[in-house]
């Protein structure tokens, strides 16, 4: 440790730090602009200057190493004098357009010039003029003008985000920051680039001119998107959400969101919102109040009970539902008597079921401390923004990442192996790995594995995954959506497993939704699982679901559910009239308390941020007065707490010990196929993963959001005589789609990549599986 003095304080920091560290261990402020904690050091605003003993001159503190014995005066005359400097420096071209800038009265530029500047500028020459820029519908660069080139928004896409989005052009009064060739932001992390600019050059466009700082009182809550739990502060005006920014938690997110948990808010406003529960009559869709709808609900449940058993009903949610909801919604199935309730909408394969209870395997912070991983199965970026920020950190690190995945997806990190194959081959991909393991290791392969040959790529994941000292090693094997999905998912799991004990690795789930580990945990499963809609059922209860976009099977789903006597949506969206018979308004997450349990086991809850639109009320209470009208025991909740202490505990903060990745599952060995079939590999787009995105109108304005299409292999093209943007006929099934293709020349000869969760491509069967694809007009 170095010791310094600041300010006549002494401080002891690690060797390196600088002197901007010292000041904020010692919780001393130094103005400064360009300095970030978590970007690496520009120094080039120079506001920072500070006086250091025997230095001939004031040096910035963000970029001064610590020395033993070194003395520093933040706000000596000398130093207070330079600082003033810089700010007219700063001020010589800043246009004076406070009084309209969205930035005002939360901008650093603001709030320093009124202790370091003057009360009028020795300038009189014109200043100079930037020219506007169009980033797209989330980032607004439209006041360029405003900048003062510090850069932080170009190294957060460096060196956060993972991809330079935007860069520094000219010298001197000529710099401008700008986007490449006039392209869009659009990485999923672009929004943190807003809470970044210190002045108002970058601003939120939904956000724009629509409230002012001081006008928005500020709620703590909870991102309802993907499995990380983000802290989130919703900025609220007159009973409306203006804006949501991060909450820092540096467990959990550190400062950043994604831009799902930015701008999804814009759904709460949307015109498809349900506000009236509706019931239909004749084929016509009626407004009723509450009583009727409910009691028509219970009275149709008692009915289809009676004439075709309690096995006739099945009540399927999302996992972006609340732990309260799950738990209500599986109380009211037991009470009336039916089993098969669920929230794995997508997964195939219930093998695991009541043994594996999926998590992390490990705090979130420790991510980016892995010195190796092993990622099997994910569309990382998008399906898990922020897990990917932290996996990116480890790699600069040093760790060595491998990936394991159906497509060549850029991840933005740094990949030391890379396989793609086709999901039909992940299990013998794996299976050379558990081969290359036990060989790098010296030990005798599992039984079964005698004969299975490890290729130079299984050999490199080994090596990296069993380098190092055992008692240090810090590796891990993570299991993606696209794995937990995946038919043999449960093959996949053992084999994942093994390779993680051999290895000394962590196992671990990126789990799908923000209450994934909500639902196991309250048991929100039926007794024995099968893929949803996979056995029709008389009656249905939706809570929170769409099954056209977000069941494994959207042709199965929808044929059941045409085919069923009765179906309750319960959603805070329009959806559903052709199937359903009632619609019920149910609160989001901003307008409702609740509860999600994020990756990591951790507990958290939220209050709602403002009013339920309309007649709209919280799943909670809905399926607590239905619980009351069916003359149920034990619907008397009084709050949602009430609910969540009774299934998790009170005081229950964490309940990781509660969960478990283990399988007594033995790990098969397989083999490679032929090759020779088409098989279907589908991601779930990251603006169309729920039904907040799907219905916020910056974030389907993204290039994320565009209609979906028919990926296929050069060999493929070449084979049915397409190219780049030709029309071709998808068909699976009993279903087919009309979609652009898009050669792709990282995917396997035999794989066809056609996201899911989309009106498009809707009308198609299962996520895996068998598929053919032709030009169109020549298709069967």
């Amino acid at each position: 440790m170095v010791e310094i003095e600041i300010d006549g304080k002494k401080v002891e920091v690690p060797p390196g730090s600088m002197v901007m560290d010292a000041a904020n261990k010692l919780g001393t402020y130094i103005p400064h602009f360009c300095y970030h904690k978590k970007l690496s050091i520009a120094a080039n605003c120079r506001m920072c200057l500070v006086e250091v003993e025997k230095a001939p001159k004031p040096l910035p503190a963000c970029a001064t190493p610590v020395s033993a014995g070194m003395i520093v005066r933040s706000h000596s005359e000398k130093a207070v004098q330079a600082q003033k400097s810089v700010m007219e420096f700063l001020l010589i071209n800043h246009p004076l357009d406070c009084p309209i800038c969205d930035q005002g009265g939360e901008c650093q530029l603001q709030d320093l010039a009124v202790g370091y500047g003057n009360n009028s500028s020795r300038y009189e020459e014109d200043k100079r003029v930037v020219v506007p820029k169009d980033a797209g519908p989330l980032v607004n660069m439209q006041e360029m003008s405003r900048c003062i080139q510090c850069t932080r928004c170009v190294r957060f896409g460096q060196e956060v985000a993972g991809v330079m989005e935007l860069g520094m052009l000219g010298r001197g009064e000529h710099s401008e920051i700008t986007t490449f060739v006039g392209e869009a932001v659009s990485s999923e992390m672009s929004g943190n680039m807003i809470d970044l600019c210190p002045v108002g050059a970058l601003t939120s466009k939904p956000f724009r001119y629509s409230a002012r700082t001081w006008e928005l009182s500020r709620r703590k809550s909870v991102s309802p998107h993907d499995g990380l739990g983000a802290n989130l502060i919703v900025q609220v005006k007159q009973g409306k959400v203006k804006r949501v920014l991060p909450l820092e938690n540096e467990a959990i997110n550190e400062c950043w969101i994604s831009d799902k948990d930015r701008f999804s808010y814009e759904a709460l406003d949307s015109t498809e919102r349900l506000t009236q529960p509706m019931l239909k009559q004749g084929g016509q869709w009626k407004e009723v109040d509450w009583q009727t709808a409910l009691e028509y609900v219970a009275h149709g449940l008692k009915n289809i009970k009676h004439e075709h058993g309690a096995d006739a009903v099945a009540a399927y949610a999302t996992a972006h539902s609340t732990v309260e909801e799950l738990a209500l919604l599986k109380k009211l199935a037991s009470g009336v008597g039916f089993e098969n309730v669920d929230f794995r909408l997508r997964q195939a394969d219930f093998a695991l079921d009541g043994e594996v209870t999926p998590w992390l395997g490990m705090p979130i912070a420790d991510v980016s401390t892995l010195q190796g991983a092993l990622v099997i199965g994910s569309f990382l970026r998008k399906d898990h923004p922020l897990l990917a920020t932290r996996l990116r950190a480890a790699a600069k690190n040093g760790a060595k990442v491998a990936l394991i995945a159906a497509t060549g997806d850029d991840s933005l990190i740094k990949v030391a192996t890379n396989i793609v194959a086709a999901p039909s081959d992940w299990l013998a991909v794996l299976s050379g790995i558990v081969s290359a393991v036990a060989q790098a290791k010296g030990e005798g392969a599992p039984a079964g594995f005698e004969n299975v040959e490890a290729n130079d790529a299984a050999k490199a994941v080994a090596a990296a995954l069993i380098a190092g000292d055992a008692a240090t090693r810090h590796q891990a094997v993570f299991l993606g959506n696209a794995a937990v999905h995946h038919p043999q998912a449960s093959q996949i799991h053992a084999a994942a497993q093994w390779i993680a004990n051999a290895t000394g690795a962590k196992l671990g789930v990126l789990t799908e939704a923000a209450n994934t580990v909500g639902g196991y945990l309250v048991g929100a499963t039926a007794a024995k699982a099968a893929p949803a809609f996979a056995v029709p059922k008389k009656a249905y209860l939706l809570l929170n679901a769409e099954p056209e976009l977000d069941a494994a099977n959207p042709q199965a789903a929808v044929a059941a559910l045409n085919a069923a006597e009765m179906v309750v949506v319960m959603s805070a969206f329009k959806h559903g009239a052709e199937y359903a018979d009632v619609l019920l308004p149910v609160a989001p997450f901003a307008e409702t308390s609740g509860t999600f349990v994020n990756c990591e086991g951790r507990v958290q809850s939220f209050n709602g941020t403002v009013k339920p639109l309309g007649e709209a009320r919280p799943a909670w209470k809905v399926l607590r007065v239905l619980g009351n009208i069916l003359g149920l025991p034990g619907f008397d909740y009084e709050t949602s707490e009430a609910i969540r202490d009774e299934v998790l505990g009170k005081g229950v903060a964490d309940v990781s010990d509660k969960l478990s990745n283990v399988t007594k599952a033995a790990v098969k060995a397989a083999s490679f196929g032929a090759g020779d079939k088409l098989e279907r590999v589908a991601d779930v787009p990251i603006y169309f993963a729920d039904a907040l995105v799907r219905r916020s109108a910056p974030l389907q304005a993204t290039p994320d959001a565009a209609p979906p299409k028919a990926h296929i292999s050069q060999a493929l093209a070449e084979q049915i005589g397409v190219k780049d943007g030709d029309m071709v006929q998808v068909l699976q099934g009993t279903g087919s789609a009309i979609l652009a293709a898009r050669v792709d020349a990282s995917l396997p000869a035999n794989v066809v990549r056609v996201p899911a969760a989309h009106a498009s491509t809707a009308t198609l069967g299962d996520m895996f599986g068998p598929i053919s694809v032709a030009k169109a007009g020549e298709g069967k």
